[in-house]
């Protein structure tokens, strides 16, 4: 692939990605995909074989596939569980189009959320192991790892500062920092883990 196909093919993902986050999948066209890229329709055909492989290209190209790879699964269930909400909060903030995708596809239950399965769970079965490895070590208390594994990606997913938030927010928006400070606190406080 030539640098100017290289170049085309990711401003194509680009506007998929923007368009798709913003209409969502279903009402987003191919052509209004090319127009925002500025990029001829057969292009598509072309780079990804239509509109459904393109959607799947986006979790290819932009999901930290690798980041999620190099995690070490050998880590103690307190660390493991601290380095979750640490990279799923940076990568909520750092592409909020694609969360958007996500949380839409989950929502409408899509055939498509099978191509996001893919991607994400194994980030998610790693904490449903780390939470079980806690609990068996007597650092985390809870009743029921299904309800507490929910209410964890619930609350590290969940968009906070959307318009329809923002009758109830008072306060200027956190740092990336702050708030995965607050977070690792809610959530280690909600798993009653006693640090030592």
């Amino acid at each position: 692939m030539t640098t100017g196909d290289a170049d085309i093919k990711n401003r194509i993902l680009l506007a998929a990605k923007k368009l798709f986050a913003q209409y969502g999948y279903e009402k987003t066209t191919v052509r209004q995909i090319c127009e925002e890229a500025c990029a001829n329709v057969a292009l598509v055909s072309y780079h990804f074989g239509g509109k459904e492989n393109m959607f799947g290209a986006l979790f290819e190209t932009y999901f930290p596939n690798e980041q999620i790879t190099g995690i070490e699964r050998s880590l103690d269930a307190v660390e493991g569980v601290k380095l979750i909400i640490r990279e799923v909060t940076k990568f909520r903030y750092s592409d909020k189009q694609l969360i958007c995708i996500i949380q839409q596809e989950i929502i409408m239950n899509t055939d498509r959320i099978q191509k996001i399965r893919h991607h994400v769970m194994p980030l998610w079965k790693m904490l449903r192991e780390w939470l079980k490895q806690g609990k068996e070590q007597g650092l985390f208390h809870y009743q029921s790892l299904d309800t507490t594994l929910m209410s964890i990606i619930g609350t590290l997913l969940f968009h906070r500062h959307t318009d329809y938030w923002a009758v109830l927010l008072e306060e200027e928006q956190p740092s990336l920092e702050a708030v995965i400070e607050d977070l690792t606190t809610f959530v280690m406080n909600a798993l009653e883990y006693k640090d030592k």
